[in-house]
């Protein structure tokens, strides 16, 4: 239980200010767990890198952030001699939120020079990162995605041409890049899309409009267009490269014809562009290039399930601040029964999708070296989280801001940008209804559903949870793929978003109770793994007024120490 309060710790205003707050060295769990799923030598050698982004992320790059979100970028059509040379003008604290996260970091470009680290330490450093500063999140995320694109399907003349640029640390010389693909007719239908590529000599020339571009004045953009001679639908889209400058050193023909005001992200541009006969190279197959970019927009997703898992734990670091401080009737907040159930329901979401982007990411170097079985997990598990982690933040998020009160609405804090950029991850890279049907779609086109079962099992043997833990999980798993193949085979859309929450839910506990198994004797993750299936999944009458066995535990949950197996075991289901 926590000390009780001594009054004379707060100051006469009882406003805590969490300014300075180390986001790494308040989440004790973190390092625990990048401990186990990384390998020893590895975890050593990145935890001082770690450790000092979460000061930074609780200090000066949240204070970057909150200004560069009240200074948005400014496109400028003309130079004061009025030569047409477009710019898009930059708050200087914004670009040096670029230089640590490109130059100094290397978020882009780790996955793809030689030794570079695993999966998980970019994923790691994003999720710390975004604690600050989100918007600069989508560029970075689409450099990183481009690259591996390029890689993977472009013609080696352009591989060479680029990749020294896209995986460049020199913050003046290094290329930042950009996907285009959304346009007023086609929206998530990719099929209509309407831009025209036209080829003459050898050499390709795009022209119509791109309605939603974020980072229009990227170096390098990949852009989906349809060859003149192409067939209608899917079959006929094709994918391009697009560079800011040809060859010569000239601007490329397209033009930003105005900026965005959005919601969130507004420290980020996003603009409408239109293709004059822009200068494009060919990726891959003609007629492949929804097929070719959609490895680029899965990545794209994944880092969305890891920065809506870092929104959600810069809500809760910022809610169990405040609780742990601010005083009330008496009391200090996480003293108080509500305030209790009110933060786990933070927690909770914020564990499931930090466990799940974690087993994602180990998973992806066995996926990407050929393994069938881990490549149709992440077929599957990538939309999963972005489906549901993102739709979570939204909530939490909000959840996190009324922990503040009202000082939590006010633009002053990180609390209402944080609410205003979680809406995004629903949205960005396919809606939530858009990527529930592509759950569906990595079940029957794609096999992925009994790989996943088999990959969730198999963290159950390893587990060896004991016998009543074991068979409530086991048997949730099996009843939630009998539930997601039905819904899948047999087309049934209007229940898809239903099975793809259950499917994540179950997923999720699995690897939170395998985490928990994995650190014993803290059993702190097997307690939330249980709780998650009691909040989650198993059924409850909304109308009996049962005690919770969770509620003696809130304060030793909350206080995010360790917890022993006959206390999670309490947890489970009479």
């Amino acid at each position: 239980m926590n000390a009780p309060l001594d009054p004379s710790a707060l100051d006469d205003l009882n406003i805590p200010d969490s300014h300075g707050l180390n986001l790494f060295g308040c989440d004790p769990e973190l390092a625990r767990l990048l401990a186990l799923y990384l390998p020893d030598a590895v975890c050593r050698a990145w935890l001082p890198t770690l450790e000092r982004l979460g000061a930074r992320a609780g200090g000066e790059l949240d204070t970057l952030a909150l200004s560069a979100d009240k200074n948005p970028p400014v496109l400028a059509s003309r130079t004061r001699r009025g030569e047409d040379r477009q710019r898009i003008l930059k708050h200087p604290d914004y670009v040096a939120l670029e230089r640590v996260a490109y130059a100094e970091l290397g978020l882009a470009s780790m996955s793809h020079v030689a030794d570079g680290p695993p999966p998980l330490v970019k994923y790691a450093l994003t999720y710390l990162f975004v604690q600050a500063e989100f918007g600069l999140c989508c560029p970075v995320s689409m450099t990183d995605s481009l690259t591996r694109t390029l890689r993977k399907y472009g013609a080696p003349e352009l591989v060479e041409r680029y990749l020294p640029s896209l995986t460049s640390r020199d913050f003046d010389s290094l290329y930042q890049g950009a996907m285009f693909m959304t346009e007023q007719a086609a929206g998530s239908d990719v099929a209509r899309t309407r831009t025209v590529a036209r080829q003459k000599d050898g050499a390709w020339t795009l022209h119509g409009d791109k309605w939603f571009c974020s980072n229009p004045d990227a170096d390098l953009a990949m852009v989906l267009a349809r060859p003149e001679d192409a067939p209608e639908g899917m079959a006929g889209v094709s994918l391009f490269l697009l560079p800011k400058h040809r060859p010569d050193g000239s601007r490329n023909a397209y033009r930003i014809v105005r900026l965005k005001d959005k919601l969130g992200t507004r420290s980020m541009a996003s603009g409408e562009i239109t293709l004059e006969g822009a200068t494009a190279y060919l990726i891959g197959e003609v007629g492949r290039g929804f097929q070719q970019m959609a490895d680029m927009v899965n990545m794209s997703r994944l880092s969305n399930g890891v920065r809506a898992a870092g929104l959600m734990r810069r809500g809760l670091s910022e809610a169990l601040f405040v609780a742990r401080q601010r005083q009330a009737f008496g009391k200090r907040l996480v003293d108080m029964p509500l305030m209790q159930r009110q933060l786990l329901k933070l927690m909770l979401p914020a564990e499931q999708a930090r466990s799940l982007f974690m087993q994602i990411a180990t998973l992806l170097p066995r996926a990407d070296g050929g393994d069938e079985a881990a490549q149709k997990c992440v077929r599957i598990l990538t939309p999963l989280i972005k489906f549901r982690a993102c739709r979570d933040a939204r909530r939490a998020t909000g959840d996190a801001m009324e922990v503040r009160g009202g000082v939590g609405y006010i633009e002053e804090w990180s609390d209402a940008r944080l609410v205003r950029d979680a809406h995004l991850g629903s949205i960005w890279e396919g809606t939530s209804n858009i990527v529930a049907l592509d759950i569906a779609r990595a079940v029957t086109r794609e096999g992925a559903l009994e790989p996943l079962a088999r990959h969730l099992r198999g963290l159950l043997d390893e587990a060896a949870l004991p016998a009543a833990a074991d068979a409530l999980l086991r048997s949730s798993l099996d009843k939630v793929v009998a539930l997601m193949a039905e819904v899948a085979e047999t087309r049934r859309h209007q229940q898809v978003r239903q099975a793809g929450s259950a499917l994540y839910h179950v997923a999720t506990a699995i690897a939170l109770a395998w985490e928990g198994a994995r650190l014993a004797p803290n059993h702190r993750r097997l307690a939330l793994a249980l709780l998650v299936l009691r909040h989650r999944v198993l059924p409850r009458d909304p109308l009996a007024a049962e005690a919770d066995a969770g509620e003696a535990l809130l304060p030793a949950l909350l206080a995010e120490g360790p917890l022993s197996l006959d206390d999670a075991l309490r947890l489970l289901p009479h």
